[in-house]
């Protein structure tokens, strides 16, 4: 019986499970001396540490950024929900980015309705 090493290179070192999940979200990087330049993409997929996602320019390795993705669920069947992540940029090339999460939590997502209802409102 022979015994098969696996080397490193062939494992997946990801301790956590991905799950595919194409969303539309919008980033914007914190701590920036200049203004804080944002862009938008879709997610490819997350974990509950990092998540990948297309972008139409590479992303400065090693920057704080904040990324906000629409959420598929919503709250009490209706109001929508996004994901807001701090993290920090670990790969990134002209297409994808790669973002280890720090830390995040979910907030309510405006709708159409509310957003007239608030101008209307404040007349």
């Amino acid at each position: 019986m022979r015994l098969q090493l696996e080397h490193s290179s062939d494992r997946d070192r990801r301790t956590n499970d991905r799950f595919p999940l194409e969303n539309a979200l919008r980033y914007r990087f914190v701590e920036a001396k200049n203004p804080a330049p944002a862009g938008t993409g879709q997610t490819l997929n997350m974990s509950s540490t990092g998540m990948l996602f297309k972008v139409e320019s590479a992303l400065p390795v090693g920057q704080k950024i904040e990324v906000s993705v629409d959420w598929p669920a919503q709250l009490n069947a209706t109001c929508g929900l996004k994901l807001v992540a701090l993290g920090k940029v670990i790969r990134s090339s002209a297409e994808q980015a790669a973002v280890s999460i720090d830390k995040y939590d979910f907030r309510t997502r405006a709708t159409r309705a509310l957003e007239v209802a608030a101008a209307a409102s404040a007349l």
